[in-house]
């Protein structure tokens, strides 16, 4: 764990400018507790994974696995896709785990929100991400949960969380990502 401030390095699931996701993400970096920053990695311009290019680093893949090392923490926002984690967000993760015995994520701490028009709120694809995260030795937080359904009536035009609820519940989660982090470098 760094000394000083605490880092947390966020993934975004979605690329789509304007994505509840984002807004997700962009509420996270609002709330942030005193002492703690929050960096997104720039997960768009990753190569498609292949173990052909291990050998040889992609330099935007160097760049996220050094970011992964240096956070203190993981925070990911997600939409869900087809019942499970959208493939540019697995995508990063498949390359900032890689080669097989060099997995960055091994022992962070992290923590999971998401937001869909559906009504399970990206459920399925965060229970999916837990699954990987017990491959990758991450130590997921377990609560506040945050799940939003119906994402349309919870943002307003610009993007923006509205939901005052959602809003605290994120606030929790920060501190909460914080101290089980703090709990874990023990």
């Amino acid at each position: 764990m760094s000394t000083g401030n605490f880092n947390i390095l966020g993934f975004v699931g979605s690329l789509r400018r304007a994505s509840y996701n984002r807004g997700l993400m962009r509420a996270a970096q609002e709330l942030l507790p005193e002492g703690v920053t929050l960096t997104v990695a720039d997960i768009g311009g990753l190569p498609l994974f292949s173990e052909d290019l291990e050998a040889n680093m992609p330099a935007e893949v160097q760049t996220l696995k050094r970011q992964v090392r240096e956070a203190d923490a993981i925070l990911i926002a997600t939409p869900e896709y087809n019942y499970s984690v959208p493939g540019v967000l697995k995508n990063a993760i498949d390359w900032a785990s890689r080669p097989y015995g060099d997995n960055s994520f091994d022992d962070k701490p992290a923590a999971i929100m998401g937001a869909s028009v559906g009504m399970l709120g990206t459920a399925r694809a965060q229970y999916h991400l837990r699954q990987v995260f017990v491959f990758l030795n991450m130590h997921p937080l377990n609560q506040p949960e945050i799940m939003v359904p119906f994402a349309g009536q919870n943002f307003d035009a610009e993007g923006n969380l509205t939901n005052e609820k959602t809003r605290e519940l994120i606030s929790q989660m920060l501190q909460s990502l914080v101290a089980w982090s703090r709990r874990l470098a023990k």
